[in-house]
């Protein structure tokens, strides 16, 4: 099993792991630095270095309780030490971004009791799909008011993982349409947004909605009679 060292520290650059398999020519780390890509953030990019290499990594993919990480180049043995850095200044961004549609979603659902039928981001940009029957001429103009009056508030973003059992009895903690939780996860990691959002999500965050900075709405459209997009972009 992979112990994910982003789950629990999203500023955590680099990190020391031995290598514990090597699967269809994919490394097994002992712990990882890389977070594998789900909910809409892509996977991280970086290298690994190991006896004077330095390997870029091509893909980073969770299996079950383990993450793997193709690399381009030479394999190190298993048993041996490498060095995992990440490209901090991209996953940085997606965190910023991650964070900036957390605080849209915590907006929609507070004042609109809108689910989320679907998103996507890159860093700096990213979008949400929400079940929403209309939208006003102005309400891109206040969307983006509304928001950046969170960012503004400078409120702190926790994490935690609780059982199953326990993190279900908290209200409205699925904001998707789809509840996208495998049935067999005994423990659920949740981002609160302290005073304005707490849903299940296993992405990267920043830790003070201050580390967004500005956030302007960039698109918004129908995309069916109960689909609106609305797309965001970071300074």
């Amino acid at each position: 099993m992979t112990e994910s060292l982003f789950h629990t520290d999203s500023y955590l650059k680099e990190v020391k792991a031995k290598v514990v398999a090597i699967e269809d020519d994919a490394l097994i780390l002992e712990k990882t630095v890389f977070y594998p890509g789900g909910g809409g953030q892509p996977a991280d990019e970086g290298k690994l270095l190991f006896h004077g290499y330095v390997a870029r990594i091509a893909k980073v993919k969770r299996s079950g309780e383990n993450v793997l990480h193709w690399v381009d180049g030479p394999l190190p043995e298993v048993g041996q030490f490498v060095k995992c850095k990440i490209n901090w200044e991209r996953r940085y961004r997606l965190m910023r971004t991650h964070t900036a549609l957390h605080i849209l979603c915590g907006v929609i659902w507070r004042d609109f009791g809108a689910q989320v039928t679907g998103g996507n981001m890159e860093p700096c940009t990213g979008r949400l799909d929400f079940e929403l029957e209309s939208m006003s001429s102005d309400f891109a103009e206040k969307i983006e008011s509304l928001i950046n009056k969170e960012v503004a508030a400078e409120r702190s973003i926790k994490v935690n993982v609780l059982p199953r059992a326990e993190a279900f009895e908290i209200p409205d903690l699925i904001r998707t349409k789809i509840n996208l939780l495998p049935k067999g996860i005994e423990e659920v990691r949740t981002i609160e947004i302290v005073g304005l959002d707490l849903q299940a999500d296993g992405g990267t965050h920043v830790a003070n909605t201050r580390e967004v900075g500005h956030i302007k709405v960039v698109e918004h459209k129908s995309k069916g009679k109960m689909n609106k997009r609305i797309k965001i972009q970071l300074d």
